[in-house]
This record gives C-alpha cells, structure tokens and sequence, in this order.
C-alpha cells in the first residue's frame, strides 16, 4: 500500500491509501449488499467499450477512489504525521519496518495543469496489517445500524465509489468474463480478479462535495408546477422563506422561473435526499410531455439560464456527507449527477499502475 498526500490546486492537503481491492467485493448493481458498491446508476452501454480497452492491456493506471466513512478520522490520522518526516530522505534504518511512523519515501514532485503536488510512502508491514484491522472494524454490523438507522442485519458497506466506477465495473466484467475461461482453483491468482484504487476518507477536508443543479427547457414552468404538486400533493411554497426552521428531514428546493425564484417545501419525502425527490419527478414529467434536462454547476449560471423563455432551473442544497453511505444503504443507488467531488485536477492523476495479465 501506499500513503498519499496531495497537496490541491486550493492548496489544502489530501490524504489518500493506494491499494488493490478484489473485484469479488464489488458490485455496481442497485441494491446489492456487496462491500464495495456504486454510489449513482452505471450505464451498462459505457462497459463494452472499455471492456474492448482493457482486455488487451497489460497494466492499468486507474483513477478510480473510494470513499470510507471515518468522521473520527481513524485510519488517517496514524500516517499524517508524515510531514515531520524530510521528504528530500528515503527513511532507513533498523527499525524502518517496526514503526507506526517510518516508511519509505517514493515520490514527491509537482503534477500538471494546476494539479499541485503529490508525496506518497511505502507502508511497511505492520502498517498494513493496522489498515486492514481499522477497515475490518468499519464492516462491525452492530455498529452500522446504530450509525445510519439500518436494520443489523443489513449487509456492511465498507467503500463507496466517488470516481471512475465505469472504469471499475469494466475491470469487474474483464474478470467475470475470464472466470469463464478459467478453472474456478485458478480464480484467486488471476491479477484481474483485482484493480487499483486509491481510498480517501469522505471527511477529508480537502474534498468538497458540491451539488449539481437542474435546468429545464422547451418546456411550459407553469406546467411542470403544476405536475410537481400533483406528484407531490404535501408539498407547497414558502412563501414566508423560513425553511431554516423545518424538520431536517424536510426537503427544500429552490425554483428558478420567470426570473423569480421560490423555496418549494416537501414535508415526509420518501427519498433519503432531495435531489432523488426531485430526479424521480422530472425523469416521470420528461417521459409524459417532453422537454430537455441539463445538469449544471454553479448558481449562478442556474439563475442567467432560468431567465430565458420556456426554461426554469431548480437549485439543490449540498449534500451533507453523513447522508452518502445512509442514502446507498437505504435507496440502493443516488440518482444521476447528484454532486461532484471538486474540480478535475484535484482529483485522481495516473501516476500508480499495475499488472493486470
């Protein structure tokens, strides 16, 4: 395994653990009580494709991270100390393999096209095996029903997917497809039946969580108003702007239409989150009278797009990041472009590969 520490555009530092998963673990279809499991919908027609890529290559070299649950900050706090270490010195020594703190030093340099810096660290023994007793600890079923509300006998989700789960579940299809070409004694050897991934804590500070907005257009607002009250008979406007006193489980969206915005109140909403109470609406009104949805970032282009004739925009809060694992637990799946984890260069660089063949 290996420790990273990137240090963003923005300037704040992240804090990841390179490692491969195996692909029996994971499962991207909604519902599954796998381990490792997709947080939005995959489209099945992007694995072809990528499955065409892949089969033939000899080394991946992945973007893909996962998400774990760690509001206390568990496992990351045994490794980020490693700044008092000097970075321009591989770490030697007797007791190089005996330390919580002592690694080895592996790279350290600038990434490109603002991408800022990454450092990463070779973990010895002994600090894998305490990652592997911290991330056996996550999967306690006790302790999840006491965390998300779950029945205990839901099955444990340990990783969730942020990024690249098209590129994981194409890995995950290599596999499966192999399996069939493959004595079920010669399974676990296979280098694809595992993929490379980079974990990263969901409450790592440095990673942002920013809604993704609707948009609307060719469509008639006073219409689709009127549809969403039908859908949602409970639901009204607040007219008073004084959702910060409501029940938190409470869904507030703001709609954007004739260049006024109104607060939409959805009181007892099925869903866990209300980008799925929306989403469920809008993909049902689409279907009966048509129209055309884009997923935008940013208010404010929001506000300037909703100004035009027959459009209206819907701005949705952010997701709160103990809602993440509680809603896939839950729901199965978030619905489509339900928030994005900052901006491009701050995520995943292919700088780690591996054997695959």
């Amino acid at each position: 395994m290996i420790y990273l520490e990137r240090v963003q555009s923005d300037g704040e530092i992240r804090h990841g653990l390179i490692g491969k998963i195996d692909l029996e673990d994971y499962d991207f279809t909604p519902g599954n009580g796998a381990l490792i499991r997709a947080t939005e919908g995959t489209v099945l027609s992007r694995i072809p494709p990528r499955v065409k890529v892949r089969e033939g290559a000899a080394l991946e070299i992945p973007h893909v991270m996962l998400l774990i649950d760690d509001p206390e900050n568990i496992l990351f706090s045994k490794f980020q100390n490693i700044n008092n270490i000097n970075i321009n010195n591989k770490i030697t020594g007797a007791n190089a393999n005996n330390s919580d703190t002592d690694m080895e030093l592996l790279y350290h340099f600038p990434l490109r096209w603002g991408g800022g810096s990454v450092t990463g660290w070779k973990l010895n023994q002994n600090q894998i095996k305490s990652v592997s007793d911290i991330l056996k600890s996550f999967c306690d079923t006790r302790e999840q029903a006491r965390k998300y509300g779950v029945d205990d006998n839901a099955p444990p989700l340990l990783f969730a997917v942020g990024d690249g789960n098209h590129s994981l579940a194409t890995a995950k299809q290599c596999y499966e497809n192999l399996k069939k070409v493959t004595p079920e004694s010669q399974w676990e050897s296979l280098p694809a039946r595992y993929a490379l991934v980079e974990i990263v804590n969901l409450h790592d500070n440095a990673l942002k969580f920013e809604p993704i907005h609707r948009y609307l257009y060719h469509i008639n607002p006073e219409q689709v108003l009127q549809e969403f009250f039908k859908a949602y008979p409970n639901a009204y406007f607040d007219k008073n702007k004084n959702n910060n006193n409501i029940h938190p489980e409470t869904h507030v969206i703001k709609c954007l239409y004739h260049q006024q915005e109104e607060d939409i109140i959805i009181p007892n909403p099925t869903a866990q989150l209300a980008v799925g109470t929306l989403q469920i609406f809008l993909d049902d009104f689409i279907q009966k009278y048509g129209g055309e949805i884009d997923y935008i970032h940013g208010d404010d282009v929001v506000r300037d797009l909703s100004k035009r004739p027959d459009s209206m925009g819907f701005l949705l809060p952010p997701m709160e990041k103990d809602q993440l694992f509680k809603t896939i637990i839950k729901d199965g799946v978030l619905p489509r472009k339900t928030f994005s984890m900052g901006h491009a260069q701050d995520k995943r660089y292919y700088i780690e590969a591996r054997k695959i063949i």
